[in-house]
């Protein structure tokens, strides 16, 4: 039985495995701050401490009146607001700090906490206590952000673009009366319908945060955090939810503190990591005693959010849910407003910028009829008639539903990624998929089926297949003890019938492979007992354990990488179990069969050693009741080690992987590997991956050599001949003569080679590939990094958990976006520190915990998946706002323009404006969210959010300068025709009509006039609405033909987005033919052949751009590819 230390202070000088936090979450962060604030109160002294009672009573005697007042309507000054902020924090600061310092749970002894939570060390909590104790103090669970619903009110019906709403709807009113002489129904009317909106946008705001809310925890239930709990004297696996005050839990390595716990066993090498809560770079080690009176501070405490990032322990769990450290302090946390996506400031940034432009297009409009209409044109238009007319643009102009499409698309898609079995923790994390453009990738179980078995074993003097296994019994009994006793694995008792290469085993990759072994060397088990066990870690490389036969000395087993145990070595066995020295011939032959087992079929190397002692001095004899004292020793024996033998493994790659890598290179993302293994070993891996695809692959030497270069002869920015390359590329694609392809840039090789000319490199052609191990990044400076991240395909080796971080970091300061994926603790800086960190489904807790995504299935493809919604969620929200700016803002606004500018009798309404706005399009819109993503979405690379923005110049000249001025047309043109077929006047007769549009205008009096205004208006309603169907198509791709993509059938079709034409089409049929809507909002009944007319030119807009994605794809350099959104 392993001994575990119980009321043991640590030896000194315990190792402590290197793991550094470059970059902490944001919530993170908030907590650290928290934690470290709340430390320091509880270490401060009385004096100190009664000051700040003092301070605080005087807060909590001050008015909550103006407080609460202060919430709704923001009086003060900003300065005023965030000192009552910070003292409202200090209160509960305080409180806690309080409450902290009277607890005991730290200085109390094991026993005493049995005691004082009523628990048994063998039986645990019984059934009935734990149903007693969850209704007391519920599930164990952190309370989330308090949903204010009075504030959350304010937000939906005053947020956002509803102030302008407000605005308006108040400027209607007002129209009506008193300023409108004589008063006019419509505007009151538009003041209803407006409201009416208001309300509509609030309850559409409620209900998409509600789904969204559901979504994501939905999401997140996907991933339950159970843990081992001891309960009516039997080990139980229980959610962590379900724990209560008393449970006795036993944590191992990778798992996460599920609640407070005083620890009351460990074993020599724990290590927890508290950065969660502390910040705190580095782990720290666990202890039973307490070591500080602090109890933030002291080490016989673990508390939830803690990672065990090595070693294993047990605690009688003592505060839950909102009554632990955790809990306490993410109160504070959740005060703080959760910061917007990339995508939400892009959005809010494009609505604020169109109702600038609204209100200052409105104030003109205003502003021209003071002084130039209202003199020259007396008559024409009344107060109340240019008030509508400035307020209408500001309620048509802007989009406001675009915030509200953009979580829905976020939402959308990660509910789509759901489906895939990837679990999404944020929304942010689905946007930053779409900039990846860079993926380092762990080799074992995610590259690989982590699948390890043992193929080849050498000895001192031989080697052999481990299918075709030679050796004397003493030399197989020491090659099976140290596979078999050196391990952490298990088999699974159940299939004890199988074949031992067919039995399920629990435990790393590589220790399931040596269990395997050892089964089938068929050696005789004896009774050894393993005193002490030191687990592998990156750092050291190694596994140590201490075992003892019955009767007989406690001996050391030894596995690790050959060149860190190499060194230690003095002696090696034979086939036959003789001893012989192992010198510098025998280890240069041993390097020798390494680096040929790991280029020819790329196999793991694994050296097992063992350290026996003369029975009259070995310094481990008697020390079994003194754990310390054995790890300080053992630690120590790392001298005169006997080889046992040297033995490679292989874990062959996933099947699918060399074409997903290849899916990534098309898309425009680098592959990195970073792994632990060998260098050449991962090397064979990486080309078996096609990671690595080079014919020549560079070292750390050529590597240096190219950065010299590039201080020598400054190479000048590529990205425009890539571009050049792309096009060019995608030309060779339509079915001109194509040249042969570049593997790693899949651009012409000529272009490649060209640009490998300017870098003196003829002589070898293209080197993209490079392969550098650990120790090679030692001393780097800026520039060379610059060199080595300027490689298409790298393979970073024997990586060590900070060095990983080390890569990310240099990674990201070179505008790099970063996904990382790891499964166990020694991943964890690296996934925090990366844009996206990527966890498999049967990787530890902590790591899930930490991931941005988990992949549930533990495949590697579903990145693809990932990336490919990322980038859809992107695609998709361009198409929404290209289907919505053409008529809302242009459509929309030439007619107020016409009609103050040229006279016109105003050819679209506001009410008709606000039914396209809030009806008409929403549907479609909303469709659009949920389009497929198109066929070449992954052959182009990934979004600089830095460059490209959700809209620029070029999608302006699309929405207004291309779109919209066909819709315009069009509109006008049918307003046009319908005046004309109803009273034979002509165009030039309505411009600069002005106040002669009246009585005796033409022959007609001013009742049939506003007639022919009214049915016009309604014609160039239905003609917008129309021409929206045919924009509804054309969005539905931005280069691909609507043949490609086809809306009708195949896997990309949308045959919802078709309910579009049915609703707009009863939509304009209700608000123009019921006679109060003509009476009221001044609407007129469509002639028949006019919802017929306007299909030609939405087919026309259909064909027109059907031809300019054509010549995008046809001629990728051309003007109009260039002009291409």
């Amino acid at each position: 039985m392993e001994i575990q230390v119980a009321e043991t202070q640590p030896p000194a000088g315990l190792p402590v495995k290197f793991v550094q936090h470059a970059q902490q979450s944001r919530t993170n962060l908030q907590l650290a701050a928290e934690f470290r604030t709340l430390s320091i109160q509880l270490s401060e002294g009385d004096e100190r401490r009664n000051q700040r009672l003092r301070n605080v009573q005087g807060f909590l005697k001050s008015p909550r009146w103006r407080e609460l007042f202060n919430e709704i309507i923001p009086l003060r000054s900003a300065y005023q607001q965030r000192w009552t902020d910070e003292q409202q924090r200090s209160v509960a600061l305080t409180k806690i700090a309080e409450h902290l310092r009277s607890t005991t749970h730290h200085i109390e002894t094991v026993n005493d906490t049995y005691v004082k939570f009523n628990t048994s060390p063998t039986i645990g909590l019984e059934a009935e206590a734990v149903k007693r104790r969850v209704a007391r103090d519920g599930l164990n669970v952190v309370s989330a952000r308090p949903r204010l619903v009075s504030l959350k009110l304010v937000s939906w019906f005053f947020g956002g673009f509803n102030r302008f709403l407000w605005v308006s709807m108040i400027a209607f009113w007002l129209c009506w009366q008193p300023i409108g002489n004589p008063p006019q129904t419509g505007n009151l009317a538009l003041a209803v319908v407006i409201l009416f909106v208001i309300c509509l946008q609030a309850l559409f705001s409620a209900w998409q945060e509600w789904i969204t809310s559901r979504a994501l925890d939905s999401i997140t239930n996907m991933l339950p955090a159970g843990c081992t709990v001891l309960r009516d004297g039997q080990q139980q696996k229980v959610a962590g939810v379900q724990l209560v005050a008393g449970d006795i839990v036993t944590l191992r390595a990778g798992d996460r503190v599920p609640a407070d716990m005083r620890l009351v066993s460990v074993s020599l090498d724990l290590l927890l990591d508290r950065s969660v809560l502390t910040g705190a770079a580095n782990p720290t080690i666990g202890t039973v005693n307490y070591t500080n009176e602090n109890y933030l501070e002291t080490r016989n405490m673990a508390m939830m959010g803690a990672n065990v990032t090595q070693g294993q322990c047990t605690g009688v769990v003592v505060a839950t849910g909102d009554r632990s450290v955790l809990g306490r302090v993410t109160q504070l946390t959740l005060r703080k407003k959760a910061a917007r996506t990339i995508l939400q400031i892009e959005v809010h940034r494009l609505v604020n910028g169109l109702t600038t432009v609204s209100l200052v297009v409105g104030a003109l409009f205003i502003l021209l009829w003071a002084v130039w209409l209202r003199t020259s044109y007396p008559g024409f238009m009344s107060v109340s008639d240019a008030l509508a007319n400035g307020f209408g643009v500001l309620v048509t102009f802007v989009p406001g539903s675009l915030p509200i499409s953009l979580t829905l698309a976020l939402t959308a898609i990660a509910k789509r990624m759901q489906r895939h079995n990837m679990l999404i923790k944020n929304l942010t994390t689905v946007e930053t998929l779409g900039t990846v453009n860079v993926i380092c990738c762990e080799k074992t179980g995610t590259l690989t089926q982590r699948n390890m078995a043992v193929t080849h074993i050498a000895y001192a003097d031989q080697e052999c297949l481990a299918a075709r296994l030679m050796g004397g019994p003493v030399a197989a009994a020491r090659l099976y003890e140290t596979a078999a006793l050196c391990n952490d694995a298990v088999f699974d008792p159940e299939t004890a019938h199988l074949l031992p290469a067919e039995r399920t085993v629990s435990g790393d990759a590589t220790d399931c492979a040596l269990l395997r072994l050892a089964a089938e060397i068929h050696s005789p088990a004896s009774d050894v007992v393993r005193l002490l066990t030191i687990p592998f870690s990156l750092r050291r490389r190694y596994m140590l354990t201490v075992c003892k036969q019955p009767g007989g000395q406690p001996y050391v087993l030894i596995k690790g990488a050959p060149e860190t145990l190499f060194s230690s070595c003095t002696l090696a066995q034979t086939a036959d179990g003789t001893l012989v020295p192992f010198d510098a011939a025998l280890r240069t032959r041993m390097e020798n069969t390494q680096a040929r087992w790991a280029v020819e079929s790329g196999c793991r190397a694994l050296l097992l050693c063992r350290r026996e002692f003369p029975p009259e001095d070995n310094p481990l004899t008697g020390l079994e009741d003194n754990p310390a004292q054995m790890y300080t020793v053992a630690t120590q024996s790392l001298s005169d080690l006997c080889i046992v033998g040297l033995v490679g493994m292989v874990d062959p790659p996933r099947t699918e992987i060399p074409s997903v890598v290849d899916t990534f290179r098309g898309a425009g993302i680098r592959v990195f590997m970073v792994t632990g293994d060998y260098a050449p070993t991962a090397a064979f891996v990486a080309r078996q991956c096609r990671i690595i695809t080079g014919s020549i692959i560079d070292s750390i030497e050529d590597a240096l050599d190219r950065a010299q270069n590039n201080l020598r002869n400054p190479v000048v920015d590529e990205k425009p001949l890539r571009r050049f390359a792309s096009r060019l590329s995608n030309f060779g694609n339509q079915g001109a003569p194509q040249e042969e392809l570049c593997k790693c840039r899949s651009v012409p090789a000529s272009l490649a080679l060209a640009r490998e000319e300017s870098l003196a490199e003829t002589a070898v052609g293209c080197r993209h590939s490079l392969v550098v191990s650990g120790p090679d990044l030692e001393g780097l400076r800026a520039e060379h990094w610059d060199a080595i991240c300027s490689y298409e395909e790298i393979v970073f080796a024997r990586i060590r958990p900070d060095q990983k971080l080390q890569i990310v970091e240099e990674l990201t300061a070179r505008s790099n976006y970063v996904a990382v994926t790891g499964d166990d603790v020694n991943d964890l800086p690296a996934m925090r520190a990366a844009h996206v960190g990527v966890a498999m489904g049967n990787g530890s807790e902590v790591a899930k915990e930490v991931a941005d995504m988990v992949l549930l299935d533990n495949n590697f493809s579903s990145i693809v998946t990932a990336i490919e919604c990322g980038r859809l969620v992107f695609a998709n929200l361009k198409k929404v706002i290209i289907y919505l700016l053409p008529m809302t803002n242009l459509s929309e606004i030439v007619p107020s323009m016409f009609n103050v500018v040229l006279g016109l009798p105003i050819p679209l309404s506001t009410f008709l404006m606000l039914v396209i706005n809030t009806i008409t399009d929403v549907w479609a819109s909303t469709m659009l969210i949920h389009e497929e993503p198109e066929h070449d979405i992954l052959l182009h690379p990934p979004r600089d959010p830095q460059k490209e923005s959700l809209v620029d110049l070029k999608f302006f000249i699309q929405a207004y300068g291309f779109i919209g001025v066909i819709e315009t047309v069009t509109g006008h043109f049918m307003f046009f025709l319908s005046i004309y077929l109803q009273s034979g006047i002509g165009p030039s007769s309505i411009f600069m009509a002005f106040n002669r549009w009246s009585d005796g205008y033409m022959g007609y009096s001013k009742a049939q006039l506003a007639e022919f205004v009214s049915v016009a208006g309604s014609v160039h309603f239905m003609a917008l609405v129309t021409m929206q169907w045919g924009n509804m198509f054309a969005a539905r791709t931005r280069t691909l033909s609507i043949v490609q993509q086809n809306p009708l059938w195949g896997p990309k079709c949308n045959p919802l987005l078709l309910v579009a034409i049915p609703i707009s089409v009863a939509v304009a049929l209700f608000v123009n033919e019921i006679p109060w809507f003509n009476e009221v909002f001044l609407t007129g009944r469509i002639p028949v052949e006019f919802f017929f007319l306007p299909i030609p030119f939405a087919v026309f807009l259909v064909a027109a751009e059907e031809a300019r994605k054509y010549v995008v794809r046809r001629y990728p350099t051309s003007v109009v590819a260039t002009l291409a959104w």
